[in-house]
């Protein structure tokens, strides 16, 4: 081949080359730990997001320590940053309250909603040989509760609240060990708050007799959080329905993003419903009704494909 022609070739694949590269916009999806139900939960995102766009959106999925730290890494990060966290959480960054209140509410003003995921919802898990039947029998026992999330302080907030401060053990370790921990008898249960069917509450139940406590409607109505109903059967153990609270979660990013990105982002997400319902039940309870739980306006991309699908949309998200 002649030198003109071989550099003509060369030249026309790197064109090539960095055309099909442009094509490809990459998106930081921050989640939650490793262990729990969300992460599971981006991993199916991304995998079905990649999968609907042809991997036009290249998706990468980074573990977390938890919703604070997703939100409060809006202040730092650049670009296509997606992340996790209850509606709550942006409220509080936006009023500079609670574990926001230091912080300039300037910095999270460019956080925008895309769509809903499967609420948190918790799970107090007791081992049967502890004989622990109700909250009030957690006393004198250990409750292994995590680190610096939600469900950890959720836990903490409720032993309080229905009187058993200084009468349970509380363990603030990782919750990757609770299982573990469960079978071999050195805890007496775990809290835990990913969506149900939760993946670490599976894993105890085909290790270990269990029990799920349920809460009294008295209960709830002292957490200030909204009820919800673990059917029977849902857990192999557990042939009685369980009654636990609730928290919505949805997925944000900020203004950084493109119109057309969050545009095909959320389009894809609610195209791949179908086949997210087939990998999980949880998927199932998510419908476009669920955006009124959102406080912080939908991306314009996002309201762009709801409004192609005539959603009705809250006056406050546009």
């Amino acid at each position: 081949m002649e030198l003109s022609k071989l550099l003509s070739a060369v030249l026309i694949c790197s064109i090539g080359f960095t055309l099909n590269a442009s094509e490809e916009t990459r998106i930081t999806y921050k989640s939650a730990k490793s262990s729990s139900s969300y992460y599971q939960m981006a991993v199916q995102i991304g995998e079905n997001i990649g999968r609907k766009t042809d991997k036009k959106l290249q998706i990468t999925i980074e573990e977390s320590q938890g919703s604070v730290q997703n939100v409060k890494e809006v202040r730092k990060r650049k670009g296509n940053y997606v992340f996790t966290t209850p509606p709550v959480l942006v409220k509080l960054a936006l009023a500079k309250k609670a574990m926001f209140k230091k912080d300039n509410p300037k910095d999270y003003s460019k956080i925008r909603s895309l769509f809903p995921i499967p609420f948190l919802t918790m799970h107090i898990v007791v081992s049967e040989k502890s004989g622990i039947k109700t909250f009030k029998d957690l006393s004198g026992k250990s409750l292994l509760i995590g680190k610096g999330t939600f469900g950890a302080k959720e836990a903490a907030k409720y032993i309080k609240l229905f009187g058993l401060k200084g009468k349970t053990k509380l363990i603030g370790a990782e919750l990757s060990g609770a299982v573990a921990a469960l079978k071999n008898g050195q805890i007496d249960g775990f809290a835990t708050s990913g969506s149900y069917p939760a993946p670490n509450v599976i894993e105890a139940v085909a290790s270990t007799k269990v029990n799920i406590l349920s809460m009294s409607d008295e209960q709830i109505k002292l957490t200030k959080r909204d009820k919800l109903i673990i059917p029977a059967g849902t857990y192999s153990q557990i042939d009685k329905d369980i009654a636990t609270t609730t928290l919505p979660v949805g997925v944000y990013t900020t203004t950084d993003m493109s119109e057309e990105t969050a545009y095909e982002f959320t389009k894809a997400f609610w195209e791949s419903k179908t086949n997210l319902e087939k990998q999980n039940i949880w998927w199932k309870a998510i419908t476009p009704s669920n955006l009124t739980m959102f406080n912080a306006k939908l991306h314009k991309g996002a309201l762009k494909y709801y409004n192609e699908i005539n959603v009705n949309i809250p006056e406050k998200l546009k």
